[in-house]
């Protein structure tokens, strides 16, 4: 009884010290329940793949190899990774940005407890719905970062990498950002086109290679837009008119954003827009740990920009209008909030900041700053989060709220359009493509329509590509293709026979002349048999061509083979010689004579069938 009592009381215990846990780590704001936690990290699938045994990945923009380190340095990968040099800096960039705001989060603990799946299933949504909680990660470090940066190997569009000597791949552009790249992955035989987060707008990269992509075997389509119904420059002209509503009231803005990318364009309208409107006075503010790297590095890329901005160069004029912003004060840039900023601050002004999630960086800093005044709006312009899940934790929030999403990649009539000009064979494209929006199932323009239907893939799952390879490329060496002797067996096509040792390495098939029998001195012993050379026998001669039934009907009689009956077959005719007790079968790619006891009449019957055929 008494060690039931101490169980039991154990066991309170131990309910009481994981409810306390879990008190600390959840919070309560306006009806929504959050984790009090440093920020952790949703790790790249690992369970469906053993990424140790991965030769290559292709990083197609920035945004992509933001869990790089994750895979590099803790997976076992020791293979190569490809980029572009801009898609390598900018992507530096953006982690080097990720480590600095992680490092200033006060968080000396993570939360654990809630990651229980029977305390997670209770509590409310989203939480609940959450996926793979326990494999989230804290940021890595930036060692990690360099680490990873040290397996990539810089490549350039049209660049064609050789892999293995099995395939080749080339970087194409994709118009979507600096640097990034739809793939080419194909075989002397076999095209695969890799095509993610691409766009046909006019913006600042190079615009999109779309002819490249013509006659794949197979394309896989990803990273089309994540706002379908929004229009890029609907959104631009939305962006500037809140905003100068704003600046005129008196109140400032705040616009969370990357520190590469779409804020070059924003930069860009408001340049023109500013004067145009009556607010050249207006402050903007830049404020990342990389914020200076990233302008100057859009200004070096110059080969990788449109050609209207590549022509700029050779003026010379600096590609982007921001530089002469900063010369004549009107933007500035600082690495955070504290030093010089906070001396030179003024107001009313613009503020570009990370994160866009407004969970870490200095947007968190501002949002506490202005939230409480009804004067300030905070534009998004990110489409990657929720606005709404953005703001929840700030609420009650008195700051205006605008969402302008500008995401330039593919919506679904550009990409149907496209498809119809590259032609595909297939296609492969996520599930979510193939089937309207849940909350607007009655638009059909927002799926992909196509004939044939896409190969649809989810989370997790296997496809079986629809093509194989078939055929291998040969290389003669030229010793051998010298002494190839044609034979014309139709017009225009000729065909030779060849002895040669086929030699294979690396993918790469090469036929190299036989090797000629060293001869033995007659003073030597004679090796084992075992390790003779043996003799090379000449090759028997090839046989092509067709037997015509009535002709050799005729030539049979001509030879006094009178009896025969002939019976059709699926491959060919049996010809029965009735008299000789003999039966000669003829096929679309064989030929077989039957008869026992009688070489003569055998021999006979083979020398009439060669008659019809043409030896090589």
């Amino acid at each position: 009884m008494y060690a039931d009592l101490m169980r039991c009381f154990n066991w309170t215990e131990c309910m009481l010290i994981v409810l306390c846990s879990l008190l600390k780590e959840l919070k309560e704001c306006a009806g929504r329940v959050f984790v009090d936690s440093q920020p952790e990290f949703c790790l790249p699938e690992r369970e469906l793949l053993d990424l140790s045994t991965v030769d290559v990945i292709l990083i197609s923009n920035y945004h992509c190899m933001m869990a790089l380190p994750y895979i590099t340095e803790h997976t076992g990968f020791s293979g190569t990774v490809y980029a572009t040099e801009p898609t390598f800096q900018i992507g530096r960039l953006l982690m080097e940005e990720l480590v600095t705001f992680m490092e200033r989060v006060p968080k000396a603990q993570s939360a654990t407890c809630w990651k229980n799946k029977e305390i997670q299933r209770m509590l409310p949504g989203p939480l609940k719905d959450a996926v793979d909680v326990w494999s989230w990660k804290r940021c890595y470090s930036m060692q990690e970062v360099n680490s990873a940066l040290s397996k990539v190997q810089l490549v350039g569009y049209s660049q064609k990498v050789e892999l293995f000597g099995a395939v080749q791949v080339t970087p194409l552009s994709s118009g979507y950002s600096l640097g990034s790249s739809n793939w080419i992955i194909q075989s002397h035989y076999e095209k695969v086109s890799y095509v993610s987060g691409s766009s046909l707008l006019t913006t600042h990269p190079q615009p999109m290679d779309q002819s490249s992509l013509k006659n794949s075997d197979v394309l896989i389509l990803t990273g089309l837009t994540q706002i379908p119904t929004a229009n890029p420059d609907g959104m631009l002209g939305e962006f500037c008119s809140n905003l100068a509503m704003t600046i005129r009231a008196g109140g400032n803005v705040l616009v969370p954003c990357y520190s590469s990318g779409v804020i070059y364009d924003l930069l860009e309208c408001l340049y023109q827009f500013m004067d145009s409107a009556n607010l050249g006075t207006t402050p903007f503010y830049f404020i990342s740990p990389v914020a200076n790297s990233s302008l100057e590095f859009s200004q070096i890329f110059a080969e990788w920009l449109c050609q209207n901005k590549q022509s700029k160069v050779y003026l010379p004029e600096p590609p982007f209008p921001h530089a002469e912003l900063i010369q004549t004060n009107k933007l500035k840039h600082y690495p955070s909030i504290h030093g010089e900023f906070s001396s030179e601050f003024r107001q009313p002004c613009v503020v570009f900041t990370g994160h866009p999630s407004l969970r870490f960086g200095d947007v968190v800093h501002f949002m506490e700053l202005w939230g409480k005044s009804s004067l300030n709006t905070i534009i998004f312009t990110e489409p990657d989060f929720s606005y709404l899940d953005a703001l929840a934790p700030y609420q009650p929030l008195a700051m205006k709220c605008v969402y302008c999403p500008i995401d330039t990649r593919l919506n679904f009539h550009q990409v149907s359009k496209l498809l119809k000009e590259v032609q595909p064979l297939h296609v492969v494209c996520p599930e979510q493509y193939t089937q309207p929006p849940p909350a607007q199932s009655h638009r059909s323009d927002l799926m992909l329509e196509l004939q044939p239907p896409p190969m649809a893939y989810r989370r997790c799952s296997v496809l079986g590509l629809p093509f194989r390879r078939r055929y291998e490329r040969i290389q003669l060496q030229p010793e051998l293709a010298k002494a190839l002797v044609p034979s014309e067996i139709k017009p225009g096509i000729s065909v030779a026979t060849v002895s040669a040792v086929l030699q294979s390495k690396d993918n790469k098939h090469v036929l190299q002349p036989v090797p000629k029998p060293t001869p033995v001195p007659p003073s030597k012993k004679r090796k084992r048999l075992m390790e003779e050379v043996p003799e090379l026998l000449s090759p028997k001669p090839l046989l092509s061509g067709s037997i015509p039934l009535d002709a050799f009907l005729a030539s049979l009689h001509k030879s006094g083979i009178t009896e025969v009956k002939v019976e059709e077959t699926a491959d060919g005719h049996i010809l029965h010689l009735q008299a000789e007790d003999a039966l000669i079968q003829l096929e679309e790619d064989a030929t077989h004579i039957v008869c026992d006891n009688n070489e003569p009449l055998r021999t006979a019957l083979r020398d009439l069938v060669l008659r019809f055929l043409q030896k090589l």
